[in-house]
């Protein structure tokens, strides 16, 4: 029976946000990125670009984060060493060659491509591997459990792969009694990862629980995400400019005139739509219930304080949220389109902007009926006295159940 007091209820975010010259989010050869939309071109920033920033931003805010790492041997041994330290148990010179035997397999589980570092010896995952701190520290409780010598049983388990198919050619039952050990205690390295699977809350990885986690060779530790995130784009026609620069030398040679560098960047200006929506029910599940309203409060903040960062020191883009249309709400996702290119009105876009988003969101609820499902709505930027907070405060109490 599901108890999830907030199943399909999402959380919706619909932002308009403007930039003057800028260059937020490159393409391979440093232009802004675009994409086509409506026929036209627009601006756009990626969906991973700005999660990123949204992640960095909680962890201004002093939230605990996961770690993305391919140093999955690094991660595991360091908390080995935590946990030892706290329980104040000897680190002998045999458990630390153990430990480091263990997390190399550890990291050959979680990642089969797992290989070691030819200068340091440690084995490095084939891809970035998402952790939290409470996952190395599971982790880490079966490892020191499981201490015994296992450095010459670490050769061995490289060939158990090997010697399993040859014991099932050969008829002789003493060879494959000879691999059954060797089989327990591969079997044993598995186990340790399985306790992954024993979610207990991410208060040490809100970013786990928001943004999914997928690891191809154990689907227990997956997790869905609970936040979604579109590609922010211009609700405008917009083209990238050329800027030309020159530098000149402060030492120059005698009789040396000109400049010393020229170059050229590419930049745009834009008011921008992002689409961000926040699955109440999966963030309750993955956070087994505990601390939703402090995951809202600290994710809308980072929504509103995160800005993508590159070129910051030349062209300094720090413009905030114009206006915001949040809803609370079950049923299908809701994505403005911005299909038609908004044209310029008023001496800008952003007025023309909140009136199309406004229209078309209005037009859809009335034609959605009863499967609009709206719970609450909410609007920023139009009313000086309901602040980022007061959306905060106005949304966590869409989650005490």
């Amino acid at each position: 029976m599901n108890t999830n007091p907030f199943k399909n209820i999402i959380i919706e975010f619909h932002i308009l946000q403007s930039f003057p010259v800028s260059c937020l989010n490159r393409d391979d050869v440093g232009s802004p990125k675009s994409a086509i939309v409506g026929g036209v071109q627009r601006a756009r920033v990626s969906s991973q670009c700005w999660k990123r920033q949204v992640r960095l931003a909680m962890q201004d805010l002093g939230i605990n984060l996961g770690i993305r790492t391919k140093r999955i041997t690094k991660l595991v041994i360091d908390a080995c060493h935590e946990k030892l330290k706290t329980e104040n148990k000897e680190l002998t010179d045999e458990l630390d060659e153990n430990i480091k035997v263990l997390s190399a397999h550890v990291s050959k589980i979680l990642d089969d491509k797992s290989s070691a570092d030819k200068k340091t010896d440690e084995y490095k995952a084939s891809t970035l591997i998402f952790l939290s701190n409470s996952d190395a520290s599971r982790i880490a409780d079966e490892m020191i459990k499981f201490n015994f010598s296992l450095v010459e049983l670490d050769g061995k388990l490289k060939e158990v792969s090997e010697g399993l198919k040859a014991a099932k050619k050969d008829k002789d039952d003493k060879l494959t009694l000879a691999f059954q050990d060797e089989k327990k205690a591969l079997e044993k390295l598995k186990s340790i990862v399985s306790v992954l699977q024993d979610f207990n809350g991410f208060h040490d990885g809100l970013d786990i629980a928001l943004f999914g986690r997928m690891v191809a060779n154990a689907a227990t530790m997956n997790v869905e995400a609970s936040a979604s995130f579109s590609h922010a784009i211009s609700t405008h026609k917009a083209s990238s400019e050329v800027e030309f620069f020159t530098a000149l030398e402060d030492r120059p040679e005698e009789g040396a005139t000109g400049s010393s560098h020229m170059g050229s960047l590419e930049f745009n200006s834009a008011t921008y739509y992002r689409y961000i929506s926040l699955n109440l029910g999966h963030l309750y599940d993955s956070l087994a219930g505990h601390n939703l309203t402090d995951a809202i409060d600290a994710f809308t903040k980072a929504l509103f304080l995160a800005v993508p960062n590159a070129r910051q020191t030349t062209q300094s883009a720090a413009s905030p949220w114009e206006f915001a249309k949040v809803f609370v709400r079950k049923g299908q996702r809701l994505q403005v389109p911005f299909e038609t290119a908004i044209k310029a009105k008023s001496g800008g876009f952003i007025q023309p902007s909140i009136d199309e988003l406004n229209n078309y969101l209005a037009k859809k609820e009335k034609l959605s009926g009863s499967l609009f499902g709206k719970i609450d709505e909410y609007t920023f930027g139009e009313d000086e006295n309901f602040s980022i907070d007061n959306l905060c405060d106005a949304l966590k109490s869409h989650a005490e159940a």
